[in-house]
C-alpha cells in the first residue's frame, strides 16, 4: 500500500495565488510515488479567495478546503484544527505565497523515508529586504541566547512533519510556536537550505505589531531568562545605589559648602527608576498574559465550510481539548 502526504496550505487572501499553488503542487505530487492530498486553509479571507478554493475543490477530489468561521491567526488553535484533518503519513506545510518554493517537497520526503521525523526548510538568505532578514537574523540569535533548549535558526514555513510528530503537536499547548516545540522535543531534525523569494502576488498580512508578538511569545514560551535578569539587575542597582549614597552623604559631610545638594540628582534618579520599574513590569506582563492564554478555555475553531473532506477520518488519536 502507496504511502500518504498531505500538504498544508494556509491562506488568507490569496486569490491570484491558490490555484499557480494547488497546480505546482499536484503537478509535482503527480510525478511521485504517493497518494497526496492537499488541504487548504483559508482563514476567512476577504478577497475572492474562497470561491477560487470552491472551483479548485470541484475540479480536483485531492484539494480539500477548511474555511474558518473568522480570522483566528496562526495560533495554536489553528493549527491543530488544520492538522486533525490531515490524514497521510506525513505532513507537509507550505504558504500559499511562493516565498517556499514548492520544487522542494520531493527532497522533503527523500529524506523522511531516511529517517527523518522533521524535515525543514531553512533560509539562508532572502529578498523580502536587508533590515527585515538582519533584524529576523537578530531575533533569532536572542531566542538561542535566552533558551534552556538550542533552537533553529531561520527555520521557516515549509516543514514536514511525520505522523508521529503530528500526535505529538496535537498534545502541545496552544501557545507554543511550533519551531520552538519542535526544538523542545529533542528529535533530529533534518534542515534543508534554500533562499527565500519574494511573494508572487498580494501582500502579507504579517505587519511590525505581529511580528515583535510573535517575538515576545517566542522568549516568554522558551525561557524565564528575562526574569531572571530582572533579578539580577535589581540585586545590582540595590548594590550600586546603596554605595552611591555613602559616596553622597560621605561628600556632604566633609565639603559640605561646596557640594550643594541640588534637584537635577533626584529628578534624574526618579525618571531612571520609574522607567527601569515600568520596563519590569512589561516583562512581568508577558509572562502573567501568557498564564493567562493556558488556563483559559477557548473555544475550537469554528469552520464555516468543508469541501472533499470525509469527517469519519479525522486525526482522533491525539488529545485535542484545551482543558
Amino acid at each position: 500500500m502507496r504511502k500518504k502526504i498531505s500538504i498544508n496550505i494556509p491562506c488568507y487572501n490569496e486569490e491570484n495565488n491558490v490555484k499557480p499553488m494547488a497546480e505546482a503542487v499536484s503537478n509535482i505530487m503527480k510525478t511521485l510515488d504517493y497518494e497526496y492530498e492537499i488541504i487548504f486553509r483559508d482563514n476567512c479571507s476577504t478577497d475572492a479567495t474562497k470561491q477560487r478554493l470552491r472551483e479548485l475543490a470541484e475540479a480536483d477530489s485531492h484539494i480539500k478546503v477548511l474555511m474558518r468561521n473568522r480570522n483566528y491567526g496562526t495560533g495554536g488553535r489553528g493549527r491543530k484544527s488544520h492538522f486533525r484533518y490531515c490524514t497521510g503519513d506525513a505532513v507537509i506545510s507550505i504558504a500559499c505565497d511562493f516565498q517556499e518554493p514548492p520544487e522542494l517537497i520531493p527532497e522533503f520526503i527523500k529524506y523522511w523515508e531516511q529517517g527523518y521525523k522533521v524535515v525543514g526548510g531553512q533560509k539562508i538568505g532572502s529578498e523580502e529586504g536587508k533590515l527585515k532578514y538582519f533584524l529576523r537574523h537578530l531575533y533569532y540569535k536572542i531566542i538561542n541566547e535566552f533558551s534552556e533548549v538550542p533552537q533553529y535558526a531561520h527555520m521557516s514555513g515549509i516543514t514536514l512533519y511525520d505522523r508521529e510528530i503530528i500526535n505529538e503537536i496535537m498534545k502541545i499547548d496552544d501557545d507554543i510556536v511550533m519551531r520552538n516545540a519542535i526544538a523542545d522535543m529533542g528529535y533530529e531534525v533534518k534542515l534543508i537550505q534554500y533562499k527565500q523569494e519574494k511573494r508572487r502576488s498580494g501582500k502579507s498580512s504579517y505587519n511590525i505589531w505581529r511580528y515583535l508578538t510573535f517575538a515576545l511569545n517566542s522568549l516568554v514560551n522558551t525561557s524565564t531568562g528575562p526574569l531572571r535578569l530582572m533579578t539580577i539587575a535589581g540585586f545590582c542597582m540595590s548594590i550600586i545605589s546603596f554605595m552611591l549614597g555613602v559616596v553622597y552623604t560621605i561628600m556632604k559631610f566633609t565639603v559640605w559648602n561646596r557640594f550643594p545638594m541640588g534637584i537635577a540628582p533626584i529628578l534624574i534618579g526618579m525618571l531612571f527608576l520609574g522607567s527601569v520599574q515600568l520596563l519590569f513590569m512589561g516583562v512581568l506582563g508577558e509572562y502573567i498574559g501568557a498564564i493567562l492564554r493556558k488556563v483559559s478555555k477557548q473555544p475550537d475553531v469554528i469552520l464555516s465550510e468543508k469541501l472533499n473532506i470525509d469527517d469519519e477520518k479525522i486525526n482522533t488519536s491525539a488529545e485535542y481539548n484545551n482543558d
